[in-house]
């Protein structure tokens, strides 16, 4: 993994200039919402474009290398509610360390988001829960090894390193996603291999319903920061052991597949911001 700064007041610091430079290049937002593979189509029709950034203009932003991930900061206009979508994000499997997997959360929340969605591509460790479904995450597994709070106590504005993660995914935000949602636990590992049959058999015995290899840091991030956070996880693939063979072609297939009923939940939830 490469070496990353970890220093709080820089890496908080950092993330403020970031801020500053999304605000002066885009505005402010109220909603924040981090694209995960698959999810692109899923912001096509939600509004006007009101702006937007390559990644490689903000300091400190990791340009994605995952295939699906886009490398801009767009400014839409969702139903009169300003919202920030960022195309793509950094993953610990990429190299990077907790701090720049986080960074662009961090900047979205101290540029002035309240709100943060987070999705995902996962694998489904449940038999009823098919690929196409979008499910919503109702609490996580942390099991990256790491956190994006390590170090010493962040500079003192910021807030406390013992953040109390009850209730992370907000209920109120879970329950405009829709009333017939699938709910579900995931497990956030680094990846970027897939899981061993065995390994899907012991997070499904530790209360997992889906894995995947992002969000658990971002989250916490943006919790640490007061925001208020959403997640959702588009089933792309039955876990190792319980369906035939992927890849991550299939991953993004079949996010085209499904980007009518994303658009409208995501809709739905930027309402409720």
């Amino acid at each position: 993994m490469t070496t990353t700064r970890t220093d709080p007041d820089d890496a908080f610091a950092r993330a403020g200039r970031t801020a500053g430079q999304i605000r002066d290049r885009l505005g402010e937002h109220t909603v924040a919402i981090v694209l995960g593979s698959g999810w692109a189509s899923a912001v096509d029709g939600l509004g006007p474009v009101t702006g937007s950034v390559p990644v490689d203009d903000l300091d400190g932003v990791p340009p994605p290398t995952a295939a699906g991930h886009g490398h801009t900061v767009t400014s839409l206009d969702v139903d009169g509610v300003a919202t920030l979508v960022f195309t793509g994000r950094a993953h610990l499997y990429e190299g990077h360390g907790p701090t720049a997997v986080v960074h662009a959360v961090r900047a979205a929340v101290l540029s002035g988001c309240r709100v943060v969605c987070l999705t995902n591509a996962s694998g489904s460790l449940r038999s009823d829960v098919g690929v196409g479904t979008p499910v919503v995450i109702s609490d996580h597994l942390n099991l990256t090894g790491t956190s994006p709070l390590l170090g010493a106590e962040p500079p003192g504005a910021v807030g406390n390193r013992f953040v109390d993660l009850t209730g992370l995914y907000s209920p109120r935000l879970r329950a405009a996603a829709g009333s017939d949602r699938v709910e579900g636990v995931y497990a956030g590992v680094i990846g970027p291999h897939y899981e061993t049959p065995a390994e899907v058999r012991m997070l499904a015995t530790m209360g997992a319903d889906l894995v995947g290899m992002s969000t658990v840091l971002e989250a916490i991030a943006a919790r640490h920061l007061g925001a208020e956070v959403f997640g959702v996880s588009l089933v792309t693939n039955l876990a190792a052991g319980l369906g035939p063979g992927f890849d991550h072609g299939s991953v993004l297939a079949a996010g085209s597949a499904a980007v009518g009923e994303l658009s409208g939940m995501l809709r739905r939830v930027v309402g409720a911001a």
